[in-house]
């Protein structure tokens, strides 16, 4: 009787586990896949690093991770982890004021909180005066009246006897008063374009929306994830379009703007999201 040997028994059979253990690892089935993981974030040792940043920020401003750094959905380490940033990592803040000493960020296209301890700042994000000038003439628009074709207003602000007003659904639309502007009127005045639109009180519409929609030697398209104060986010499709002028906020996401909205909401300042439809803009030279 011919008995294989112990030894090559053994053999074959390491050999065997040996094969299937050089599988894919995307056939098991095993708990311990990394698909399966939770998100770990960095360690949060607060005792162990600089002060960072402190107080609040212009919203814009570029901040540098000095560490990895954890971007959760709320201000404070009891809230979930989205992803960590890489240490040298810039992201931008969003949100001046901080919350229990973190700041509402924005990293490669996410938004969350960081602790402000593990960051230094690259830019201010402070606002230029130009952009500033725009953002005031827009604050002072706020309250008059929606008047299709047309730009002009008080550099003092609404009252009751020159808000003017508007009735009926633009374009067929009815005008009272001396003063109001539809949105891209009020978009052209702010931004002073072309130079000669300089007086606010004067009535003046250059543009529409068809025009702010193309590039020019005026504007350009911007990342909508960049945008800054000032800049302005507009669509034109089929005849209709509209344009904000943002102030704050996420470009992708909720936004302070200004905006000339329509005929029974006027001239605003608020809250608002901007659909895919929309692309932003800057003007030249800013």
């Amino acid at each position: 009787m011919n008995l294989r040997p112990i030894s090559l028994t053994i053999a074959a059979t390491t050999l065997a586990l040996g094969a299937l253990g050089a599988l894919p690892a995307c056939v098991t089935d095993s708990p311990n896949d990394l698909d399966s993981q939770e998100l770990v974030g960095a360690n949060e040792d607060t005792d162990t690093v600089e002060a960072g940043v402190t107080g609040s920020l212009a919203v814009g401003t570029t901040l540098k991770s000095t560490t990895d750094v954890n971007l959760r959905s709320g201000p404070g380490t009891n809230y979930g982890v989205l992803h960590v940033v890489p240490t040298g990592s810039q992201v931008t803040v969003v949100a001046s004021a901080p919350n229990n000493g973190f700041y509402k960020v924005k990293h490669n296209g996410t938004t969350g909180w960081s602790s402000g301890k593990y960051y230094n700042t690259v830019s201010s994000g402070a606002v230029s005066s130009a952009r500033q000038g725009a953002l005031d003439r827009g604050k002072s628009m706020k309250g008059f009246s929606y008047w299709w074709g047309h730009g002009r207003w008080k550099p003092e602000g609404a009252t009751a006897s020159t808000k003017g007003s508007c009735s009926g659904s633009c374009p067929n639309c009815s005008h009272g008063g001396s003063y109001g502007a539809d949105c891209s009127g009020f978009v052209a005045k702010a931004w002073r374009v072309p130079s000669s639109n300089d007086d606010i009180t004067k009535d003046s519409h250059p543009y529409g929306t068809i025009h702010f929609d193309q590039d020019s030697s005026l504007w350009s398209t911007v990342s909508r994830g960049n945008v800054k104060p000032a800049d302005a986010l507009v669509y034109n499709s089929g005849g209709a379009g509209h344009i904000v002028l943002y102030s704050s906020g996420d470009g992708w996401g909720s936004m302070y703007a200004y905006e000339c909205k329509g005929c029974s909401a006027g001239c605003v300042y608020g809250l608002r999201t901007a659909s895919s439809a929309y692309h932003a803009i800057r003007r030249a030279g800013w």
